[in-house]
């Protein structure tokens, strides 16, 4: 099979609703590696080893997996499930290549569950448009940009998507699409990141066609398919709009289930730019049965930019989910005392002693006076990584004249 071939199963099922992992896998392990990489908790572990290879993956801050996982002779498999265990490769393929799956799939009782445990409550794709459209009105300065919201006669919500291309306000430097593409957008305790790409609705399990797509990431990559005719273009002005993307939930499983969507939202906005379409909407192979499909290594640049941008965090402590239960000190004698959180204990939202969560700025230059940390990769432009709960107090953010001249 050739390196960059379509018929690869992450292509051929790529406008699945249920991601295959193991579909990842068999294309390029490396890129299900870095959907799984824990940044922050990498850059811990590699300045405690002095060891810049150290890697610390995502974990399952959930106990849904422990006890249900089971061997070929039908034992149940305790290590890699639990809810403080890591989630690695070995976990997720082969044999348990099914086992995470988005919400609306799950049984009742195991959505049931998650909603006492977590409050984990998904919103239909209906009212996540409608939102982002404000976001749009407040942008654009007028109202349906990208789709109209209705209400049909049996009272369910819907919308139409607008037809031609997005126009920008006449005059305004600062209106362009190119401004448009590098504006920040977050969503906050993502879930399955529905708010920024809508593959499906996380509350029917519906597959959305790309042209219905209401996500706020969404928006920009049909503003850039909208604007750009080479696939130089698209790969440049792709990496913006991705890098200037974020999101952050606490647990890993659903964490990896937003990665992956943004992943395919990246092939799938590329496939559907550079391949022609029948009548039905599918896409036409050319005389060798092959389709245009991203090169591998722009698919795990865009792997790398998500698993950065895409983050595990107690949203209410801007620290790694528990991390101010797992700090110890040293005593006089030696002995090691675990420490007590005071933030925690008088339900601050600032002063914790977990692990701060580490993002990335990608506009941020190298600083003149600059010098490498123990176990820092200077090719991995550490000036870039800040901690996010800098954001909230005080810190000044570059803008992004430079990036889009």
């Amino acid at each position: 099979m050739k390196k960059n071939s379509s018929t690869y199963r992450i292509f051929e099922h790529i406008r699945d609703v249920d991601i295959s992992e193991q579909d990842i896998y068999d294309y390029d392990i490396d890129i299900l590696n870095q959907l799984l990489i824990d940044h922050t908790m990498s850059a811990k572990a590699r300045a405690e080893a002095n060891d810049q290879n150290k890697v610390v993956n995502i974990f399952w801050a959930t106990s849904d997996y422990e006890g249900t996982v089971m061997d070929e002779n039908g034992r149940i498999i305790v290590k890699g499930f639990q809810y403080k265990d890591e989630i690695k490769p070995e976990n997720i393929t082969g044999r348990n290549r099914r086992i995470v799956m988005p919400r609306v799939l799950k049984d009742k009782q195991a959505q049931i569950d998650r909603t006492k445990d977590k409050a984990e409550v998904f919103t239909p794709s209906w009212v996540c448009n409608a939102q982002n459209n404000l976001i749009d009105e407040a942008w654009f300065g007028r109202k349906e940009v990208f789709n109209q919201e209705i209400i049909t006669e049996d009272g369910s919500h819907t919308w139409v998507p607008t037809s031609g291309k997005i126009t920008f306000p006449e005059g305004d430097s600062q209106k362009t699409w190119k401004k448009y593409i590098v504006d920040n957008r977050m969503e906050i305790t993502c879930g399955e990141a529905p708010y920024l790409v809508s593959r499906y609705d996380t509350t029917t399990g519906e597959s959305i066609p790309i042209d219905r797509r209401i996500g706020l990431l969404d928006r920009k990559l049909r503003v850039i398919n909208e604007n750009v005719d080479n696939e130089k273009d698209w790969y440049t002005m792709a990496e913006k709009a991705f890098k200037h993307t974020y999101g952050y939930e606490w647990q890993g499983d659903n964490l990896l289930l937003a990665r992956e969507a943004l992943l395919y939202t990246y092939i799938e906005y590329f496939m559907d730019k550079f391949n022609d379409k029948d009548a039905e909407g599918n896409y036409v192979k050319d005389a060798n049965g092959e389709l245009k499909v991203p090169d591998k290594k722009k698919i795990l640049n865009a792997a790398r930019w998500i698993s950065w941008n895409i983050w595990q965090m107690d949203g209410l402590k801007m620290v790694v989910p528990d991390s101010c239960d797992n700090q110890y000190e040293t005593d006089l004698f030696g002995l090691k005392k675990k420490k007590v959180c005071d933030a925690c204990s008088k339900g601050k939202m600032i002063g914790h002693i977990g692990v701060k969560c580490i993002i990335r700025d990608w506009n941020l230059k190298k600083p003149k006076e600059w010098k490498p940390k123990p176990g820092e990769d200077p090719h991995s432009q550490p000036w870039q990584k800040i901690e996010f709960s800098s954001l909230f107090f005080g810190r000044n953010v570059e803008t992004e004249e430079e990036e889009i001249k």
